[in-house]
């Protein structure tokens, strides 16, 4: 019974971690503009400023895998959460530009931690039967918390500033800091990380799988609308385009992440139901095509119709989740934390291609959002048509 609350402990603070970085990844696309404009930046400019969270966070996925395999969550959680908290906090109180840059750099740095450690707590603390439905949970509530928490801190940078909501989130990084340090405990009944042999052993296997390289590609595709419309240039598409008011256009942005959440758990349950992913993750993938498509081609300037329609597009993209089940499940539990590490960081690397993309597109077509976007319902789409080639496979660990 110690165990099995330790174990819900450590789960918990684990998500409340996701949720944090979550936050923090977003956070600049609550303000681009007024951000932008702080630091005399062009979209080009800011999109990059944006996505150098994910230049490290991209990379960094292949060592956490590693190390969590190696030393298991405990030892890397607590530091991770004090240097994203800290990189926000840099951000929001400095007014040169490298400076900030180097806090979105620290920010990515610590966040990198947050989700794998978290799936990583699931596959070691919990059974192999619950991991799809545990999984869906974390996203769960990473984006209902970041739902909420987008539309109440879009309201305080109206009523504050966009610096005083960073600092704000950056000293609640902190808070959370020292309950990670009270009470994340690895139980000993779980599955021990590895503590003997070459720490990058099996790596080499994961990297030379196509299986896997393909299930990446169709994560990223996947997720590419969350952190390129969710994450970033979505308010700014509703305010220019649809001529939604700020706090409108990011309450309809923030119901990507509500969408998210229930679709998530309710793609995780379905699937551990009938222990089948890849014909979910194929048709969830083509409607979500369908409802950005319509969210961003319909000409209307209804907050409701567009907030219905990015919350259809959220819930159809909660699927994305089983792509980690399905790459993790051709391996033995020990390359667990590599293997789920090695498709976020394919899926994270979108992002740093993405965001500034869009954003020269923005530069180049006149502030032609439309035509930036379109870039969005077509990697769902292609998402959709590639996973088809990817077969089930399940090893006798997960069976």
């Amino acid at each position: 019974m110690r165990a099995e609350r330790a174990s819900v402990v450590a789960l918990s603070l684990a998500m409340v971690f996701f949720l944090f970085e979550f936050v923090a990844r977003i956070e600049p696309g609550l303000a681009i503009a007024e951000i932008a404009a702080d630091f005399s930046l062009s979209n080009a400019s800011a999109g990059t400023l944006a996505s150098l969270f994910f230049w490290v966070y991209a990379p960094m996925q292949l060592v956490v895998g590693v190390l969590l395999d190696r030393y298991g969550a405990r030892p890397l959680i607590v530091p991770a959460i004090a240097l994203c908290s800290s990189g926000v906090l840099l951000v929001g109180s400095t007014d040169l530009v490298w400076l900030a840059a180097l806090g979105r750099i620290a920010t990515g740095l610590g966040a990198s931690f947050a989700f794998v450690s978290a799936l990583y707590v699931v596959n070691h603390q919990f059974a192999p039967s619950r991991f799809a439905l545990l999984s869906g949970l974390v996203t769960t509530v990473g984006m209902l918390g970041t739902a909420v928490g987008a539309i109440l801190l879009t309201d305080l940078i109206a009523a504050t500033s966009w610096r005083a909501v960073f600092i704000g989130t950056g000293a609640a990084g902190l808070i959370l800091t020292g309950l990670a340090v009270i009470g994340f405990k690895e139980p000993k009944q779980s599955a021990s990380p590895q503590t003997g042999g070459p720490a990058l052993s099996g790596l080499g296997e994961i990297l030379a799988n196509r299986r896997v390289w393909i299930i990446g590609l169709v994560s990223a595709l996947y997720y590419m609308p969350v952190n390129v419309f969710g994450g970033l240039w979505g308010q700014r598409d509703l305010v220019v385009d649809h001529g939604l008011d700020p706090v409108s256009a990011e309450v309809a942005v923030s119901m990507i992440f509500l969408g998210m959440a229930v679709g998530s758990l309710a793609a995780g349950a379905l699937s551990d139901s009938i222990g089948h992913r890849k014909w979910i993750i194929f048709s969830n993938a083509t409607l979500c095509a369908a409802a950005y498509g319509a969210a961003i081609y319909i000409d209307t300037s209804s907050p409701f119709l567009l907030a219905g329609l990015l919350l259809l597009a959220g819930l159809l993209s909660g699927a994305q989740m089983l792509t980690f089940a399905m790459a993790k499940e051709a391996f033995a539990t020990t390359q667990a934390g590599k293997v789920i590490a090695f498709v976020n960081m394919v899926g994270i690397a979108a992002a740093v291609v993405f965001q500034p993309l869009i954003g020269g597109l923005i530069d180049m077509t006149g502030e032609n959002y439309r035509l930036a976007m379109s870039a969005i319902p077509i990697c769902a789409l292609l998402a959709a048509l590639l996973i088809v080639l990817v077969p089930e496979q399940r090893h006798v660990d997960h069976c």
